[in-house]
């Protein structure tokens, strides 16, 4: 960012744009290669959206300075959003507390569900033995996230294998909308009423642009969507820019890039979101 945020700004940083599993190699390197990590600031109030291994990332940089309690909201609890966790830096240090939000499991939270992943014989320790202290709170998709410090995240629910939960953050007179893992043709006609409700005059929409569309047609009923799709869904909601992320392992950089062109031909303004990239929305202006 060129300075500072202030407490009335909104600003969004990627720590991980793939979807599935991890990538390396030279022709991954100006996008990225973690999987879903999004770290989301209402001024300095820290959110943290995923734990895949882009979270690892977020970790060091956070060092020592990170803050003793940290939201962690989770979209759903598949491989690559949650396989970060333990290497997350913050989890490695005592008098730190981790609560978990967790929206797509008819209110339970996922404390079951990661007991029976980081446990033997399929990982060496278990969440428990972490210095840190991990919480979990359940709740059902749809409903509206307060926390202590009185700040509100919506959240909606989405179509997914086993269910996903989008989260948006409107902070300062601006609105970013995180909506990854949807499957947008599953549902009836596109754009669906209640995600276009949910998204209406956001600034950014963090969007599901796992397959091009030659692809989809071969993955329907997966659990991902398209650039194309979320075009639609913008358009009809009058989303100002769209961020394509949890983008195919497989499409390498310059398959991004030419993505990248087209979506900004499509809707001005968006982008392939990258490993690092930071977005900064000001604070709007109230008219006098």
């Amino acid at each position: 960012m060129d300075k500072k945020p202030t407490e009335s700004d909104l600003s969004v940083r990627f720590w991980g744009v793939r979807g599935s599993h991890p990538v390396s190699g030279p022709d991954v390197c100006t996008f990225g290669g973690h999987t879903a990590c999004v770290e989301v600031r209402c001024g300095e109030r820290l959110f943290v959206i995923d734990a895949g291994t882009g979270i690892t990332r977020l970790g060091q940089t956070l060092g020592a300075d990170a803050p003793a309690h940290i939201d962690l909201l989770l979209s759903h609890l598949h491989l690559d959003h949650v396989i970060g966790l333990p290497f997350f830096r913050p989890a490695l240090m005592k008098g730190t507390t981790l609560r978990l939000h967790c929206g797509n499991l008819g209110g339970e939270s996922a404390e079951a569900a990661l007991n029976r992943l980081f446990a033997p014989p399929l990982f060496p320790v278990t969440l428990a033995q972490l210095p840190a202290t991990i919480e979990h709170v359940g709740f059902h998709a749809g409903e509206t996230l307060t926390f202590d410090d009185g700040l509100r995240v919506r959240t909606c629910p989405l179509q997914h294998p086993s269910g996903a939960t989008a989260y948006r953050f409107d902070h300062g007179g601006r609105a970013v909308c995180y909506v990854s893992d949807i499957e947008h043709d599953e549902l009836g006609p596109w754009p669906h009423e209640e995600l276009l409700a949910f998204v209406r005059n956001a600034d950014l929409v963090i969007y599901d642009a796992m397959y091009t569309e030659a692809e989809y047609c071969r993955c329907r009923g997966w659990g991902h969507s398209t650039c194309d799709a979320g075009v639609a869904l913008c358009r009809a909601a009058g989303v100002g820019r769209l961020a394509a992320f949890h983008v195919h392992p497989w499409h390498t950089d310059a398959d991004l890039a030419d993505m990248e062109r087209r979506l900004a031909a499509m809707l001005p303004g968006s982008f392939v979101a990258r490993e690092g990239q930071e977005v900064h929305l000001a604070a709007a202006r109230v008219a006098a």
